[in-house]
């Protein structure tokens, strides 16, 4: 059977394919040698595919018809927009897929119990997608299987519902019948605010409260305080955009709410930046 070896939290600021170059920028090293150490454990524990949770910001799917949980099924998959190569110098990209993990997770013939997928076989990733890849693994070279969790349009899935997703994500692997070694990428944010008053308050968070209780929450492993601290309320009172924070519980879950081998909230100029990983093997 497959085995899911990792998992792992990290941010998609575009912002950082602009400023993140050499020589370094102090403030900005920390964030670059998290995103190393993380494509550095995909290297060591020969990961054959990654299975990503991340955000689409109303770039592919719109308030027209958002499910909430879209599994990409396309055997490749084109990556950025033309306003994210104009404004951030993002380049375009090809990711190739796994259809075959992909049927696995969403189900071939009939629905899970757990998660009601839908399906896209045409799909662009935008950076909530690509900018994790392109730190982690910069020559695309390991297929993944892109799964879009709806954490920007109201009415959004409960913390709960993640849960749920990594749960099912982790059983799925576990139940596939392969020899892959598969780890599970988060993409997501600590408190952050976009375009409103509080939007990269200088290498300070809009709501430090917020991010010292949640990386407690995967230092700890304590999967029920990450569900009970994500309320709506909680979330929008901690930065407009934060709740694309709610991915990283489908990581904990994963590892069956197993503390986290590294949980921090890396600060640097903009919004801290959450980076969080479990190995499994």
């Amino acid at each position: 059977m497959a085995q899911l070896v990792m998992a792992a939290a990290t941010p998609h600021n575009p912002l950082l394919w602009r400023t993140m170059h050499e020589p370094m920028p102090d403030d900005l090293r920390g964030v670059a040698d998290n995103f190393a150490l993380i494509g550095r454990t995909m290297r060591e524990l020969g990961v054959d595919v990654i299975v990503e949770v991340g955000t689409d910001h109303v770039r592919q799917f719109y308030s027209d018809n958002c499910p909430a949980f879209i599994i990409g099924k396309a055997d490749s998959y084109h990556g950025t927009f033309e306003n994210e190569v104009r404004t951030f110098g993002m380049e375009y990209c090809e990711v190739q897929g796994h259809r075959e993990l992909a049927d696995h997770i969403a189900g071939r013939t009939v629905l899970t119990d757990a998660i009601d997928f839908a399906v896209s076989h045409e799909w662009r990733l935008d950076h909530g997608f690509i900018i994790p890849l392109a730190y982690t693994t910069p020559d695309f070279d390991i297929p993944v299987v892109p799964i879009h969790v709806n954490a920007t349009l109201p009415p959004l899935p409960r913390p709960e519902r993640f849960a749920v997703l990594g749960r099912h994500i982790a059983e799925s692997v576990r139940t596939w019948e392969s020899d892959a070694r598969v780890a599970l990428l988060t993409s997501g944010h600590m408190a952050t605010e976009i375009g409103g008053p509080r939007q990269f308050m200088g290498a300070g968070s809009p709501d430090p409260d917020f991010d010292r209780d949640a990386v407690r929450w995967f230092r700890d492993g304590d999967l029920e305080a990450a569900i009970a601290g994500c309320t709506y309320e909680r979330i929008m009172a901690a930065g407009n955009v934060t709740y694309q924070h709610v991915n990283i519980i489908a990581a904990l879950a994963a590892m069956d709410g197993r503390p986290a081998d590294l949980a921090e909230a890396t600060e640097s100029r903009y919004a801290s930046s959450p980076f969080f990983l479990w190995r499994n093997a």
